[in-house]
């Protein structure tokens, strides 16, 4: 007989109880670790964060922002350079925006803050026509006012919160509409030219961070603008790759590391590579033609930059 069997009914119960709480911390204490060594490595990899730099995490109130912040301030107590954290959440006047929510959770964790208070949310509504996405014209005016923002607060980096998922998502929207490999760099200098713009948690898949928002307990503040916008091709192409997932694991995870495995001798682009004047040389060239031939590690799910080993060591 096990333990549990020669246990009463009550203290059977309580030892099952406590093993499944025992599993859960277990979990979780992996997903900490990973998230954070994800994270860590992103930084590391594009240069993220230098040594006194004053980093400006745009928070809007939902599960991505509020991760990034939560990690960025855990890895700044242990890092080997020192940086400052200063949150910015830009309120757009949202009809029913609980612009009490941020401010008391801020204040909660000790971090500088500023809210920045402007309201786009009636430029929008006003320009774009009822039923048209949103997207992209708020995008533009949110955009340039945190870049006024982050030259005011003297924030030498802003980092946003977008993941993994975000980032491949980002590159099948530019192929399927915009006819352009494109996607969603970890790190890049803004169109203004004044800011440097950056990712952390480009390694970072959005289940996980559901789990952590979901175990952190982060006051989600739902956007009322464009997250109800069903009809957007970011939420359809999202659903795609999503499917995908389920269907073939380690489809999404080969995207993502091809984004950062190109090879432009043998794409189609003649601005990266001098297609109109190469020339048989007679000396034997790395790749070549073997590019028409099926690639032997095809169907086998290849890690993401480094990032797939980390999770496997902490898993």
């Amino acid at each position: 007989m096990t333990t549990t069997e020669l246990l009463s009914p009550v203290d059977a119960v309580a030892a099952e109880a406590l093993a499944a709480e025992k599993k859960a911390a277990h979990e979780i204490n992996k997903l900490s670790k990973r998230l954070h060594r994800q994270v860590g490595q992103a930084i590391t990899d594009f240069n993220m964060i230098e040594d006194g730099d004053k980093v400006m995490v745009c928070v809007s109130g939902g599960k991505d922002s509020y991760s990034l912040l939560d990690i960025l301030i855990n890895l700044k107590q242990r890092a080997p350079i020192k940086f400052d954290i200063v949150a910015v959440n830009l309120d757009q006047k949202q009809p029913g925006f609980p612009d009490e929510v941020l401010p008391a959770y801020l204040k909660s964790r000790g971090v500088d803050f500023h809210i920045e208070t402007q309201d786009t949310y009636s430029i929008v509504k006003r320009l774009i026509p009822e039923g048209k996405t949103t997207c992209s014209l708020c995008s533009r005016l949110r955009r340039g006012i945190l870049y006024r923002v982050a030259g005011e607060l003297g924030a030498t980096k802003i980092a946003l919160g977008h993941h993994r998922d975000d980032i491949v998502t980002t590159l099948m929207l530019n192929m399927f509409f915009g006819s352009r490999m494109k996607g969603m760099p970890p790190k890049l200098v803004s169109d203004d030219g004044k800011n440097v713009i950056i990712r952390p948690l480009a390694y970072v898949r959005e289940p996980d961070l559901v789990r952590w928002a979901e175990h952190r307990e982060f006051p989600i503040i739902p956007c009322n603008l464009c997250g109800s916008q069903e009809n957007l091709q970011r939420v359809q192409v999202k659903a795609m790759l999503n499917d995908w997932d389920k269907r073939f694991p380690g489809r999404i995870e080969n995207m993502f590391t091809a984004m950062g495995n190109i090879v432009s001798s043998h794409m189609m682009d003649r601005n990266l590579y001098p297609f109109t004047t190469i020339k048989a040389t007679g000396t034997p060239m790395e790749g070549g033609d073997i590019a028409f031939d099926e690639d032997e590690a095809c169907g086998t799910p290849a890690p993401a930059m480094g990032v797939i080993s980390l999770q496997r060591d902490v898993a």
